[in-house]
């Protein structure tokens, strides 16, 4: 079961960022009605527990129970989402902990870099903030938590997902008990993002690294395009799966990484694609050299179709796997209502899949995957590593 509203980082001002994660943790500290252990230990009870998230454009309760309590369950989660105690006393807690788990992300060159390459795409967007501070965080209070409650949570934004073994009758029954007459809110409003081809390349300096972590990415199609089957298929043959071309090179080929993948970030009517990698500091430069070399090669030429062959039959094997769970199927139906898709797009997503042709990756590499317009972030020693980037790139670096 899940309780899905259509908000999230997504909605946070420019000085709220984190507020929707500072509000979901204090939902988590009981309703009107209940406090927190006794609704998790009425969960317990149903064999399950209350999970409460926040994500870039959907925040969700949530739950897996034993069939036959699923609308007791309902009937919990929805007192939960709809009647929150917010207690002021637990709030510098919970600050204290987003401040913590704040300092120890960015202890790590992977959130540095997607700081940096998130907020050079999207510098006057939710996309593009990550992170907030200390004193962003230390800033908010329960009001504000309030305010974007008020603001982002009601009847018109939330669907109640149910899959697995339930009865259908007793399951609406409770959805209409416990939800009919909540307030409507708002309409579900995602503001649009312009990203920006930034072309830009920065290092971040960590002295002694003996390694650099890569992002080099640019804008692409996001999923209501219809390119975005296509791409999604030319990313699993560059960089997105294990048997891709930038990982048989720089991991199998040449040890420079262990970890390298390429990814399409799937924003609401936008897209990214990037390539990430932690490859050794003495082969920053060559790293790089060869992630272009493996886009140009398939800008070029056409993959064979024995290759394609293999990627697609990987990727709808994935696809499919992934739909044989409840969780799967809630997952795949929130995709389509984030980005307002038909359901056709997931029952034609294997068949459109095996249609895609060599011809067609290669077209999609052209148009969407050019080195000369992507940002690069590189987490590393600046010393070792700058003339080395200089070198592969030929551009100016930012400072």
């Amino acid at each position: 079961i899940r309780v899905s509203v259509k908000t999230g980082n997504i909605n946070e001002e420019e000085n709220q960022v984190w507020l929707a994660d500072l509000m979901a943790d204090l939902l988590e500290e009981g309703s009107l009605t209940k406090t927190s252990k006794q609704i998790a230990d009425e969960m317990a009870g149903m064999g399950g527990n209350l999970n409460i998230g926040v994500g870039v454009h959907t925040s969700s309760v949530a739950s897996s129970v034993l069939y036959e309590f699923a609308p007791k369950a309902i009937e919990l989660m929805a007192d939960v989402i709809r009647n929150p105690k917010w207690p002021s006393k637990e709030l510098d807690r919970l600050k204290g902990d987003l401040k913590r788990d704040l300092a120890v992300r960015l202890s790590r060159p992977r959130a540095q870099a997607t700081r940096d390459f998130f907020a050079a795409i999207y510098p006057d967007h939710p996309y593009g903030r990550y992170y907030p501070t200390d004193q962003m965080i230390d800033s908010y209070t329960v009001e504000d938590i309030k305010e974007f409650y008020s603001s982002n949570f009601g009847a018109k934004r939330t669907t109640i997902y149910v899959a697995g073994n339930f009865d259908k009758e007793e399951v609406k029954s409770a959805v209409g008990n416990s939800m009919s007459d909540w307030h409507e809110g708002p309409e579900s409003d995602y503001p649009i993002a312009n990203p920006v081809t930034s072309n830009t390349v920065k290092i971040i300096d960590r002295p002694n690294a003996p390694q650099s972590t890569i992002y080099y990415g640019l804008p692409v199609a996001d999923p209501s395009n219809e390119d975005y089957i296509a791409l999604d298929i030319t990313n699993s043959i560059l960089g997105g799966s294990f048997a891709s071309r930038i990982t048989s090179n720089i991991r199998e080929d040449k040890g420079y990484t262990y970890s390298p993948r390429s990814s399409i970030q799937d924003n609401y009517k936008s897209g990214i694609w990037y390539e990430s990698a932690d490859v050794t500091t003495e082969h920053t430069g060559a790293s790089l050299m060869e992630i272009k070399k493996e886009i140009e090669k398939l800008q070029n030429e056409p993959p064979s179709q024995e290759e394609m062959d293999g990627i697609i039959n990987y990727e709808s094997g994935i696809y499919v796997l992934q739909n044989s769970t409840p969780n799967g199927i809630i997952g795949q139906l929130i995709f389509l209502d984030t980005h307002d898709l038909d359901e056709s797009f997931l029952s034609n997503k294997v068949k459109n899949m095996h249609s895609i042709t060599p011809e067609k990756v290669q077209e999609m590499t052209r148009k969407y995957i050019r080195p000369e317009n992507m940002t690069l972030i590189v987490v590393g020693d600046k010393i070792k590593i700058e003339d080395q980037i200089q070198e592969t790139v030929q551009k100016p670096l930012k400072q």
